[in-house]
């Protein structure tokens, strides 16, 4: 099948790659534009799909956004049967998706109608589920309300990150999606169309919405650190900085102490909740590289008796 596929991070890529191994005509590549990275902002760094695309010779757009008689006009040229959009990162407009006959489906990383939105891996491991998956749905014009040809289930392991369960709903999305194109070569296929009354929202990921908030119970701070690791990192503040918290784990369930107090810092950090005690086992203090709790402790950057707020 010809197909024109959408796609911008590294979770996307597997998908792209799964699309050339197994033979089909990929007629070009939408990705978003080379960004600064780094302190001094100088290096254009290139999107991960578009590293792979060029690797593999595909024709490659990147439009700061898909809009426009020019974008509109290359997207036509490239006389695509179906699109395949993985994680663009922009919404697309309904004359655009109209633009292959065969319109374009979407590899959305969980069972809609649950997490529609932008950060759907985060909010599950937030929201504490313990299972998610990919869905694989038409596109229209509303936000991930598209019907849908196929999902596909994973757990969401205890010691599980954002970082970690994307990586595995990557690999999941791919196959679900050569899956579903084997089926649509075969014949028609009828999407099945979301419950819209079951829709639960995943946003956009704020820098608020990462700070932790140390009167929760310990299982949600835990879900809470795991969620927005390794970006953004679920922060708090302590002797007046700063610092992002990762790897953490439940300790104690039932433990009462003042909340937000180091109980422990050693090799890990032991930190009381509003019930309960979790365990953090890195850190990165503002302006300084992500590292071991243990090296921290060592520069005094930290000692037991301190206080997170």
């Amino acid at each position: 099948m010809r197909v024109v596929f959408f796609g911008t991070p590294a979770f996307a890529v597997p998908t792209l790659e799964a699309l050339l191994a197994a033979g089909h005509d990929v007629a070009g590549v939408v990705t978003q534009p080379d960004r600064p990275q780094g302190r001094s902002r100088s290096q254009l760094v290139p999107p991960p799909v578009k590293t792979v695309a060029c690797a593999a010779g595909l024709t490659v757009l990147q439009p700061e956004k898909p809009i426009g008689d020019l974008f509109v006009a290359t997207l036509r040229g490239l006389d695509a049967e179906l699109g395949v959009v993985v994680a663009y990162g922009h919404i697309l407009r309904p004359h655009v998706l109209s633009i292959p006959p065969r319109g374009m489906i979407n590899v959305h990383a969980s069972l809609l109608p649950a997490l529609r939105g932008a950060a759907p891996i985060q909010w599950a491991i937030r929201n504490g589920d313990t299972e998610t998956g990919v869905t694989i749905m038409q596109m229209e014009a509303g936000l991930d309300s598209g019907p849908m040809y196929l999902q596909r289930r994973t757990p969401i392991h205890p010691d599980d990150t954002s970082a970690t369960l994307a990586e595995r709903l990557s690999r999941l999305g791919a196959e679900a999606l050569l899956e579903t194109l084997a089926l649509l070569d075969r014949g028609p296929l009828t999407p099945k169309p979301q419950d819209h009354a079951l829709a639960t929202l995943a946003p956009k990921i704020g820098r608020e919405t990462a700070r932790i908030e140390w009167d929760e119970p310990a299982s949600v701070v835990d879900c809470h650190v795991r969620a927005f690791d390794p970006a953004p990192g679920a922060w708090a503040v302590v002797d007046g900085a700063e610092v992002k918290l990762f790897g953490s784990s439940v300790v104690d369930r039932d433990a009462t102490n003042p909340m937000g107090t180091v109980l422990a810092a050693t090799s890990e950090l032991h930190v009381a909740c509003g019930r309960g005690t979790v365990a953090i086992r890195e850190v990165q203090p503002a302006g300084r590289k992500r590292q071991p709790v243990a090296d921290w402790v060592r520069g005094r950057g930290i000692e037991a008796g301190a206080r997170f707020s």
